[in-house]
């Protein structure tokens, strides 16, 4: 009799994805998601091919949700400082709302970069070379716009902006309290002051 799943992909999918984002890759075992996920190991193999898999899934999920959707919504604001800051509010609202400090996959996923195979790699360069083009893209609409001198380097700013996303995230989750992170925010707003 062929294997037939009992459960929803995506909502077993995220739940995969709170274990791994509590706890990185290396340290989720199986029994953690299968504890998680409330399927037997057998569905979970079935369903997901194996851990690695299931781990890209989640990534791809988390991915969606959150950067994509933050990215989006940001890049719908006309004025691109406002975006900018805006972007860099909602990250330090969401890090204090976030009680466990798992902080941000991708960016847990980046520092741990050197250890995924490369098709993980891939994924987390991609997203964050797509956070990289967010804000290269703000400063050159603010250069059309007249809001951001034409002496700010759009590609030099990006880098910083999105390093100082990286630090800000990483000390988030425990390090710094909110007015450190949001000093981040202001050295960030610096970077494109006229």
């Amino acid at each position: 009799m062929p294997w037939k799943k009992n459960f929803d992909l995506d909502e077993a999918t995220s739940k995969a994805t709170e274990v791994f984002w509590a706890k990185g890759y290396e340290a989720t075992s199986i029994t953690d998601l299968v504890n998680a996920m409330e399927v037997n190991k057998g569905s979970l193999y079935n369903a997901f091919g194996s851990k690695k898999d299931l781990f890209i899934r989640s990534l791809l999920q988390y991915d969606r949700l959150y950067r994509q959707r933050l990215l989006t919504e940001m890049g719908a604001i006309d004025d691109p400082k406002a975006a900018i800051m805006a972007l860099f509010d909602r990250m330090i609202e969401e890090s204090e709302a976030d009680s466990q400090r798992k902080g941000c996959l991708l960016v847990n996923t980046a520092l741990d970069l050197p250890n995924h195979d490369p098709d993980v790699q891939k994924m987390v360069k991609a997203a964050l070379l797509e956070f990289e083009q967010f804000f290269e893209t703000c400063v050159k609409r603010g250069h059309q716009q007249g809001t951001i001198s034409q002496m700010v380097d759009a590609q030099v700013a990006a880098k910083s902006l999105l390093a100082l996303v990286v630090g800000l995230r990483v000390l988030a989750r425990g390090v710094f309290d909110r007015s450190c992170l949001t000093a981040i925010r202001d050295q960030a707003m610096k970077i494109i002051a006229d």
